[in-house]
């Protein structure tokens, strides 16, 4: 039996993860690098991914690097809260589609 939610809502759990690791290379990198020097800024590349047959999901395409702008830690920072809020929210739609499948194969039981 395939449950298209949950595969959804864990492709987007797993965008927002690499999301979350992306941020953490970039403050860790302009830390590294001190105040003065220049490090371009990580930027994660995501694709939705509709098969056409209900199965919907989202790829982590890997990063490209912004060039031109340095790495700001507090717009990192906020990177990481929005990916953390987008993180618990996936996760919370995959709790609620195991509670159906749970539902469901109990009612299937009667």
């Amino acid at each position: 039996m395939r449950i298209e939610l949950l595969e959804a809502a864990a492709s987007g759990m797993d965008a927002q993860r690499a999301a979350l690791d992306v941020a953490a290379r970039n403050v860790a990198a302009a830390e590294a690098a001190g105040p003065n020097a220049d490090y371009a800024r990580m930027v994660p590349e995501f694709r939705v991914v509709d098969s056409g047959d209900g199965d919907v999901h989202v790829d982590f395409m890997g990063t490209h690097f912004e060039r031109g702008t340095n790495v700001d830690v507090l717009g990192e920072m906020i990177a990481v809260m929005n990916a953390s809020r987008a993180y618990e929210s996936d996760a919370s739609i995959f709790d609620v589609g195991k509670t159906l499948a749970e539902k469901t194969i109990e009612l299937e039981r009667l």
